[in-house]
C-alpha cells in the first residue's frame, strides 16, 4: 500500500518492528485470542478472557487494541495473511493450483476457519479488501504478472478473484463440501480453460 493510500476500517498503519517483550506479549495474545475464538466462535471474544488466557493485564490488551473487534482484525490479518511468496511452478495452472493448495491449507483447519468466519463481520462494516484479502490478491496479481512475462495466455485480476477466489472462499465458509484441492484444481483448470487469453 503506497504512502497515499487512504487506510481503510479495518486497517492499520504498519506497525513498528517489534521485539524482545512487546512481541512475546503480542504472539500470547494472538495465540490466546485465535484458540478462544476456535473454541467458542468469535462472538464470545472479549478482552479479559484473551488476557487471563495469555497471561497478561487486560489493561495491557485494552490499551493496544482497544476493543475486542479490533484484536479480532489484527488476529485474522497475522493468521491469515500470506505469509509466503506466491508460486512460481513454471505454469499458470501450476502456480493457481499451489496458490489454492497453500490457501485451503490455512483457511480450513480448525482455528483458521473460525478466524475466517469470525472476520466476514468486520468485513462487512469496513471500506474496501482486508489486509489479509489484499495480500491474497497481491500474490494472483503477481501470478498472473508472471503469465504475462512468459506469454503465456492468462485471465484478468477480476476473472481469477470471481472464478478462483470466492467460490474456494464461499465453500469453505458455507462448509459445502467438498473444499479441497480436487476441487480447487477443477476451479483452475475452468478458469483457464474458458478465461485464458493471449495479451
Amino acid at each position: 500500500m503506497s504512502p497515499d493510500t487512504p487506510v481503510g476500517a479495518d486497517e492499520r498503519p504498519p506497525a513498528r518492528r517489534e521485539g524482545g517483550r512487546s512481541a512475546r506479549v503480542r504472539e500470547a495474545v494472538f495465540s490466546a485470542a485465535a484458540e478462544l475464538i476456535a473454541e467458542g466462535g468469535a462472538e464470545r471474544l472479549s478482552i479479559p478472557a484473551v488476557a487471563a488466557r495469555a497471561g497478561v493485564n487486560p489493561t495491557t490488551v485494552y490499551r493496544r487494541w482497544g476493543d475486542a473487534a479490533g484484536l479480532l482484525r489484527d488476529v485474522t490479518a497475522n493468521r491469515l495473511a500470506p505469509h509466503d511468496p506466491p508460486p512460481d511452478t513454471g505454469t499458470l495452472r501450476g502456480d493457481l493450483s499451489a496458490w489454492a493448495a497453500q490457501t485451503l491449507g490455512t483457511i480450513t483447519t480448525t482455528e483458521g476457519l473460525a478466524l475466517l468466519r469470525g472476520s466476514v463481520a468486520c468485513a462487512a462494516t469496513s471500506e474496501g479488501p482486508s489486509p489479509r484479502m489484499a495480500a491474497r490478491e497481491s500474490q494472483l496479481a503477481a501470478i498472473l504478472a508472471h503469465a504475462a512475462e512468459r506469454g503465456d495466455p492468462h485471465p484478468t485480476l477480476r476473472q481469477t478473484l470471481d472464478y478462483l477466489l470466492a467460490p474456494l472462499y464461499l465453500r469453505v465458509l458455507l462448509n459445502l463440501a467438498p473444499a479441497d484441492t480436487a476441487y480447487a484444481d477443477t476451479l483452475v483448470d475452468d478458469l483457464v480453460r474458458h478465461y485464458a487469453k493471449p495479451d
